[in-house]
């Protein structure tokens, strides 16, 4: 009998395979190894072997039974547990990938499929020049939103390459690292030697950019190309069901490429996965504002996310003043005239949300604590569907509203109290038809409690709406951001309520403008193409003085502010339930809601989690939250990790703060991300 000795220090054939362009070169060996021998030393032998003078540097082994790189050249084969029947493939790290942004513009760059997607998803953000990386996935589309598509792409896969933006020749495509110096704190401005104009700071982040050799403006820019016919063949989500068809293709953030099944010259979807955008600054983020107004603008024309007809004709009249302003010749100096000095930037954006650009002083006296105290309109659903509605003294005080039969008895004890911590906050407004609601769903042991607040005017609608917002979050009107927010509102009421102006809508036929181009298929059927004419155009009135970039802040500073914004859903089951529910998961809570109508049955805040973990086994997510609540359910749309992911992404989003020097905690985002599987 041989001892176990004596059998590692035998040799045996391992079968290679080269992944090389050589014509002629044989690309399958069978080398005589031994167990002690560690990854490096067998590279340098196959290398050898090979007698090709050329830089290997960026090859590494793929083991494509284990479906894993063989990345710690240290390690020896016993210990990778490589043995005679392995099959090992020497290949680049590095490979060719097609990226669709959220402009619908493909780009072909070589990207890392050894690395963890999160920091491959760095990396392009790098050669793109989108800061903050970490809100940005890559996304795989799913079988059931590409069967439209199906038909048309054979025919059209050529024509398709057209749009491509090539950037294979940029320093993270050539396999060498992207320069570490991401961007400064105290940037100077850079003069363009021609002009003499400052340069987009955007373009400037990194010297070896592959951008900036190339015409940035194709990123930083919009050019609203689509057509009902183009809208027809896209996937457009009908039920909840069919969107959450849209998120079961997210990339797990902690494999590579390679470990997902990701093939040289594969399509991704580059998307922004977290609706959380930090510190969004208009003097470094040209490109970012683009293409999450891009995501946005989609969003609203696909109808993944509902709106009324009312915010879809300002989203049509936004869209059509940034398609004016883009075609313009003045786009180029845009990003000059909206730059501001660095001490009033970082005032401004002050918010981990975008705030809008707002301008306005944000700091404010908070010696006191604020209150608000109006009549009201009550309304309470009734059965049959009759409404009870009637007149209280409301008194708005740190997270909770208290009513009162009238002003005078305000000082005893209130009919109801009503604390908002947790709850849902949904606009229900008409500017045309005065109406000025807005509708809590207050969480309660049961489901949650529906209870409408009818107000008489935009200014008493916004204070009451703000400071609703922030209670829902745990936060008083003496936050700093109470403010910003009523002036958000307002600035989004003032964009509904505009007035006819007869020469504009007398006159549509003078206006080249194609009105299908900026709404969603629905109100093409409904209107004729001179209607939505006249309509975007009386909507237009109130932006047309906005810049490009205000422009685009406002599209998604009303994005932001539809009810549905920010969720992603999936259908999950929870434990002991006989039917399928939709889960929504959002950048502070979850939302059960029931996948027949559509309503929110019950929600659950990060900021009252005390763990979370997955059993791995049966798939199954549990959660545990204060006061002895516990949930668990199995994901049936996705993989249970996309879940997990989300919910330690969004909380590792959290933590992001501007005092700690830009950068990224990896680790943390791995340890409340990865889970252990």
């Amino acid at each position: 009998m041989v001892s176990s000795t004596e059998y590692g220090s035998h040799t045996w054939e391992l079968s290679l395979t080269v992944d090389h362009q050589h014509e002629g070169v044989r690309k399958e060996f069978l080398l005589n190894v031994t167990g002690d021998l560690h990854v490096g030393g067998l590279m340098l032998k196959l290398v050898e072997e090979i007698k090709i003078a050329q830089d290997w540097s960026d090859y590494a082994f793929w083991w494509e039974q284990k479906n894993c790189w063989l990345l710690k050249t240290h390690w020896t084969l016993d210990k990778c547990g490589v043995q005679a029947d392995a099959k090992l493939i020497f290949t680049t790290q590095h490979k060719m990938l097609r990226l669709r942004l959220p402009n619908m513009k493909t780009v072909r760059l070589k990207v890392s499929f050894s690395s963890m997607v999160f920091r491959a998803v760095s990396d392009i953000c790098k050669m793109l020049n989108i800061r903050r990386s970490e809100e940005l996935s890559l996304l795989k589309q799913s079988e059931g939103t590409l069967k439209k598509k199906k038909k048309k792409d054979k025919n059209s896969k050529e024509p398709a390459t057209e749009d491509i933006l090539n950037l294979c020749n940029s320093p993270v495509s050539s396999g060498l690292p992207a320069n570490p110096g991401l961007y400064s704190k105290t940037m100077t401005p850079v003069y363009d030697p021609v002009s003499g104009s400052p340069a987009s700071s955007t373009i400037t982040w990194f010297s070896d950019g592959s951008l900036k050799e190339q015409n940035c403006s194709i990123l930083a820019l919009s050019h609203p190309t689509c057509s009902p016919e183009m809208l027809a063949e896209m996937y457009q989500p009908r039920t909840l069901a069919d969107k959450a068809k849209l998120n079961a293709g997210w990339l797990d953030s902690s494999r590579s490429l390679m470990e997902q099944g990701v093939l040289e010259d594969d399509q991704l979807l580059l998307r922004f996965k977290y609706y959380t955008f930090f510190d969004l600054n208009p003097k470094y983020d040209a490109v970012r504002i683009n293409q999450i107004y891009e995501q946005a603008r989609w969003a609203i024309l696909l109808e993944e996310i509902d709106c009324t007809e009312e915010e879809m004709l300002i989203f049509a009249a936004l869209q059509y003043h940034v398609s004016k302003l883009s075609l313009s010749s003045e786009t180029q100096d845009s990003t000059c005239e909206s730059e501001v000095d660095e001490v009033e930037a970082a005032l401004s954006n002050l918010e981990v949300t975008l705030e809008g650009g707002s301008k306005s002083n944000i700091l404010e006296d908070i010696t006191d604590i604020p209150k608000l105290a109006d009549n009201l309109k009550l309304v309470r659903p009734k059965k049959l569907a009759l409404k009870a509605i009637k007149t209280y003294w409301f008194v708005f005080r740190d997270t909770s509203i208290s009513y009162f039969k009238n002003k005078e008895s305000a000082q005893g004890e209130p009919i109801e109290k009503l604390n908002l911590k947790g709850c849902e906050v949904v606009p229900d407004v008409n500017v045309a038809a005065k109406k000025f609601g807005i509708k809590l769903l207050i969480p309660v042991a049961d489901g949650m409690n529906e209870v409408y607040l009818r107000c008489d005017n935009e200014d008493q609608y916004a204070r009451w709406m703000a400071a609703c917002v922030l209670a829902s979050k745990g936060r008083t009107m003496a936050d700093s951001s109470y403010q910003a927010e009523v002036q958000k509102i307002l600035s989004f009421l003032q964009m509904k309520n505009w007035t006819m102006c007869s020469q504009a809508a007398s006159e549509p036929e003078n206006v080249d403008m194609k009105p299908e181009c900026f709404v969603s298929p629905r109100y093409i059927k409904k209107f004729k193409s001179k209607q939505l004419t006249a309509r975007i155009l009386e909507a237009h009135q109130n932006v047309s003085q906005m810049s490009l970039v205000e422009a685009k802040l406002r599209f998604i500073q009303a994005w932001q502010s539809l009810p549905e914004f920010g969720l992603s859903y999936y259908i999950v089951r929870f434990k002991g339930s006989k039917k399928d529910d939709v889960l929504g998961v959002s950048y502070n809570r979850l939302i059960r809601i029931d996948m027949a109508t559509g309503d929110p049955i019950t929600t659950w805040r990060f900021s009252n989690m005390k763990q979370w973990n997955v059993n791995w086994e049966i798939r199954q997510v549990a959660i545990e939250f204060d006061q002895n609540v516990s949930i668990a359910f199995t994901c049936l749309s996705a993989d249970c990790k996309t879940i997990h992911e989300y919910i330690g992404g969004y909380i590792f989003l959290s933590t992001r703060s501007k005092d700690h020097n830009e950068t990224l905690d990896e680790e943390l985002f791995h340890k409340l991300t990865g889970g252990q599987e």
